[in-house]
């Protein structure tokens, strides 16, 4: 079983990677308690319990310099928060041998489209439908490294709708906050900037992460100890990231979005083949 300090270490990097990426810390973070023995479906519930503090750490950060776009954040908790529900029941029903696979899978689908923007440093300027003009889901945010103020628009909140409760539901069953699917459908769908979509995610993360642990607790799969550990060192390191954030590149936290989801990758595999 991982100790307390390596606990705190580890959660301080996932908070602060987290908050950078949009990811929320869990997803580096279950990996990393697998490594060390602890049962996967108590990996999870305790890492969904930390996502909480690394949202509440990073998200007021956020918020404050104007990165967020709390409407769009809004309008997608509603998808999120149910699929976080019904994905937590279905982890309590299936083989933990399953959920090593399907969460590399998942992590795989955050690779489509992120990679051939590697270079756009803006997102293209974006033709709003008629229910993205209604919902008001626009934005501006003063950009660091460009040293202007970027202006933006979003649209196709309908076809964003599923893409965030499929995310929903892979948040709840994994113990994740699901922000490199929450990311990717918010930069590929709706046309958000990579900083604003970071930000908006780490917001959401918390309350979908709610949702879904409300279920790992009644049903005994939290240590809570080791919980709020990672608690603790998640809330660190997502403050230190919501300071560095402003100071990247769109095209930096592309690249490091995807050295994470690589690494994740290659460790669920592993620890899946390694109980067939």
């Amino acid at each position: 079983m991982i100790g307390i300090a390596e606990a705190i270490a580890f959660a301080i990097a996932a908070g602060l990677i987290g908050s950078m990426v949009g990811i929320g810390g869990a997803l580096i973070l279950t990996p990393v308690l697998v490594f060390f023995g602890v049962p996967i479906k108590f990996a999870i519930g305790s890492g969904m319990v930390a996502i909480v503090a690394t949202s509440s750490g990073s998200a007021s950060s956020y918020v404050k310099d104007g990165l967020s776009n709390i409407r769009a954040a809004f309008y997608l908790e509603m998808f999120t928060a149910g699929g976080a529900l019904i994905g937590a029941v279905i982890t309590r029903l299936i083989a933990p041998v399953y959920l090593y696979f399907f969460f590399a899978a998942f992590l795989c689908t955050s690779f489509y489209g992120i990679g051939g923007r590697m270079r756009a440093e803006q997102q293209p300027v974006v033709k709003q439908d008629s229910l993205a003009a209604a919902l008001k889901l626009e934005g501006a945010y003063y950009d660091k490294p460009l040293k202007k103020e970027v202006r933006y628009k979003l649209t196709r909140p309908l076809l964003a709708g599923p893409g965030m409760f499929v995310a929903g539901v892979a948040a709840g069953m994994l113990g994740i906050g699901a922000g490199a699917f929450k990311t990717t459908v918010q930069e590929l769908v709706m046309g958000m900037p990579s900083k604003v979509a970071t930000a908006t995610s780490n917001f959401i993360i918390g309350m979908t992460a709610l949702a879904g642990a409300s279920v790992y607790l009644t049903s005994g799969y939290v240590y809570l100890n080791l919980a709020a550990t990672l608690a603790i060192g998640t809330t660190v390191g997502s403050l230190a990231g919501a300071r560095v954030l402003p100071k990247l590149t769109n095209r930096n936290i592309r690249a490091l979005f995807m050295v994470v989801l690589v690494v994740l990758i290659a460790e669920m595999l592993y620890q899946g083949v390694a109980l067939l």
